[in-house]
Formats: C-alpha cells, sequence, structure tokens
C-alpha cells in the first residue's frame, strides 16, 4: 500500500483505528450469535482497491480457512446474501496522529432468511480508491472481491454487491471529485 503507515505480516495497516475495527466486527458478530447467527468474522491480511476488469472493486485477502467458510456458504443453494449493513468510521479531523486520507468500514453480509452473517472489515487510502469509488457511485455499485491470500489469480473468490457504496465515504469525502465514467 501506498501510505505512510507499514503493514504487518496479517493486517493491511499498523493504525491502531484497523485492530478497533477488527474488535468492533468482533463484538457486533457477538451480538449476532447471541440473537442465533452463524457469524463468520473475517480478518483481512490485505485490502486494496482494483481497476481490473474482472475484479473491480475492493479486493480483501483472508487466511484460507475463514475464506472456505465463506465460499462453502455462498456454494450452499439456500444460502443468500440479499443486503448488508455498514459502519463507517468517520475522520477525526481533529486527530494529527493518523492518516487522514485512511479510511475504514465493516460490511456485514446477511442472509436474513438463513441467519448468516459475513463481516468484511476493510481499509482504504482515498488517494489510492479514489477511481474505484468514483466509477462505484456513478454506477451505483460497490463490489467487494474475497479471496484466500495464497490463492492465484485464477482461483475463485466471493463478491458481495453493495448498491450504495455511499455508505463506504463521508460527504466531504466526494465533494470536490468529479466523475467520469469508466472506459
Amino acid at each position: 500500500m501506498s501510505d505512510d503507515v507499514p503493514t504487518t505480516d496479517d493486517a493491511p495497516t499498523a493504525d491502531d483505528r484497523w485492530t478497533e475495527l477488527l474488535a468492533d466486527a468482533n463484538a457486533i458478530a457477538a451480538e449476532y450469535d447471541e440473537d442465533g447467527w452463524e457469524s463468520i468474522v473475517l480478518e483481512p491480511a490485505s485490502v486494496s482497491p482494483s481497476e481490473a476488469e474482472e475484479r473491480f472493486g475492493l479486493d480483501v485477502g483472508v487466511d484460507q480457512e475463514p475464506f472456505e467458510q465463506v465460499e462453502e456458504r455462498v456454494a450452499d443453494s439456500v444460502t443468500t446474501f440479499g443486503d448488508a449493513e455498514v459502519y463507517y468510521l468517520p475522520v477525526d479531523e481533529d486527530d494529527t496522529t493518523h492518516d487522514d486520507s485512511r479510511r475504514f468500514a465493516l460490511a456485514v453480509e446477511r442472509d436474513a432468511d438463513n441467519s448468516v452473517a459475513v463481516f468484511v472489515p476493510v481499509t482504504y487510502t482515498l488517494p489510492e480508491a479514489k477511481p474505484v469509488f468514483e466509477t462505484a457511485l456513478l454506477e451505483e455499485e460497490l463490489l467487494i472481491h474475497v479471496r484466500a491470500t495464497d490463492a492465484a489469480e485464477t482461483d475463485p473468490w466471493v463478491t458481495f454487491s453493495h448498491d450504495d457504496p455511499s455508505l463506504f465515504l463521508s460527504e466531504s469525502d466526494v465533494e470536490s471529485w468529479e466523475f467520469s465514467p469508466r472506459e
């Protein structure tokens, strides 16, 4: 990643807000569990914007085992992820200790009929992710592609679709953007 915050071997950023987001994801998942849901919490090792035609959106790399759990649920003809909740961590403009271009969000992919939820924490920097979000806002769809970190490009991935990409940004993030459709 191109921001100044170093990454670790098992996280997309060393920023302490990432650790907080993962803790929040686990706490929310525990609430789902208490309500009788099956919760799968992903802990991405990488998150990056992708402008590749076949995988445009956010590319999220996770360990093989949790990927297989998600892949198994998606392959199950009974499970259909039809809605989502998005928790966006707003930027604290008074905070000078963090990279102010880095954003954090938690997508909870839900199959309400079968009480299955997949928790997908994501982080990105606005300069790197701007082309992806501009296109997503114009097309009214943000795709999150989950794959195993050690997977080859041709290996399968699981894609979640969000019809309101603005939930992953603050209004101030896009005020100065000029939108032009992807070619």
